[in-house]
């Protein structure tokens, strides 16, 4: 069955940096797009990022373009999510998704919190 483990969450000051990881299996990893969204307390789940099969597309939301970068390794099946110059509206949980087979069916991880505070 499809599984998605995110990691790499935490607590870090204004301007820092973290790298999420998502971890997929039971699915063929290199054959897909993937995603990263995020949910703060009260709103609503936002894009943050999307990377091509391949890894040569990229997508970010407006509020993390020139800040966080996806990348992926198809050989480790991950997909990862820098996040560099954070900021306290960054705080929320970090998740990864996966549409697969067809019609695509969502997958997502269980999440992992990014909290931005001094």
């Amino acid at each position: 069955q499809v599984q998605l483990v995110e990691s790499g969450g935490g607590l870090v000051q204004p301007g820092g940096s973290l790298r999420l990881s998502c971890a997929a299996s039971g699915f063929t990893f290199r054959s897909y797009a993937m995603w990263w969204y995020r949910q703060a307390p009260g709103k609503e789940r936002e894009l943050v990022a999307a990377i091509s099969s391949d890894g040569d597309g990229t997508n970010y939301g407006d509020s993390v373009k020139g800040r966080f970068s996806i990348s992926r390794d198809n050989a480790k099946n991950t997909v990862y999510l820098q996040m560099n110059s954070l900021k306290p509206e960054d705080t929320a949980v970090y998740y990864c998704k996966a549409v697969v087979g067809f019609p695509g069916l969502n997958y997502w991880g269980q999440g992992t919190q990014v909290t931005v505070s001094s």
